[in-house]
């Protein structure tokens, strides 16, 4: 079976089964530092501590994809949100399906996530690592502790093609 999917542009409302868009988009900041500096809180659901885990700050150096691309495989992590920020103004696309055993196929979706814009996976939410459409580096949120906190799903029957 050959499935074609191709990502749409992402929002909070088309995502949230998924996560959390991390975006400025209509959060009203808090004014900090004398005025020097605007504040915008709670942008994302960070949820590491189960089993005792530990929240911890990464850079993830992103190689740029080629399109179309295959998908072979993805992943999830059922202890632990995990976040991606680009650290510099870049595109990126997304590729996720929703929690359970394994992917649903005709559940799976894909989204462009526009510059100055970054994702919160939610603990379980199955997805393929990460997408750059450049060579960049990304800030990461997410997990380290005990417990397995990484589930790999490989296709082996389906053919998924990424179209961008």
């Amino acid at each position: 079976m050959k499935t074609t999917i191709e990502p749409i542009k992402i929002t909070k409302e088309n995502f949230s089964e998924f996560g959390d868009v991390i975006s400025q988009e209509k959060v009203t900041p808090i004014d900090i530092n004398a005025g020097y500096a605007k504040r915008f809180d709670n942008l994302a659901n960070i949820n590491t501590l189960k089993n005792d885990g530990k929240t911890i700050v990464s850079i993830f150096s992103a190689l740029k994809r080629p399109f179309p691309m295959k998908i072979d495989m993805m992943e999830k992590h059922p202890l632990g949100s995990q976040a991606f920020m680009p650290m510099k103004e870049t595109t990126f696309l997304c590729f996720v399906a929703p929690q359970g055993e394994s992917p649903i196929i005709n559940k799976i979706c894909s989204f462009i996530v526009p510059p100055k814009v970054g994702i919160n996976y939610k603990p379980g939410i199955w997805h393929f690592p990460l997408i750059s459409t450049e060579d960049t580096d990304f800030l990461v949120i997410d997990r380290k502790g005990n417990g397995k906190n990484l589930i790999i799903h490989n296709f082996s029957k389906e053919e998924i093609i990424l179209k961008f």
